[in-house]
């Protein structure tokens, strides 16, 4: 007579480690680096950074610059709206 697979009444490591994932990302989805004046005031300062270099690279863009010193300027902009982005997500922050 074959043997049975035996059945396991917990998880496998596959859910045991998406379970623990989701968990870590719960708790850090509402934590916050400060309280909420503090956190709404910083990601303020982060939108008026990303706004202000977008809006140098797009006016480099419109003035005929370049294209290599318009590309250029277009880099940091978009790692300052990623950043910005990302602090509101990690806080909890409605757009």
């Amino acid at each position: 007579m074959p043997r049975q697979a035996r059945k396991h009444k917990g998880f496998s490591p596959a859910e045991r480690a998406s379970r623990i994932a989701l968990e870590r990302f719960r708790a850090q989805a509402w934590t916050m680096s400060g309280n909420r004046s503090e956190v709404v005031a910083e990601s303020k300062r982060k939108a008026v950074r990303a706004g202000v270099a977008t809006a140098a690279a797009v006016t480099l863009g419109v003035v005929h610059f370049p294209v290599v010193i318009v590309a250029a300027a277009t880099v940091p902009a978009a790692v300052l709206g990623y950043r910005w982005w990302k602090h509101r997500a990690e806080n909890g922050i409605r757009f």
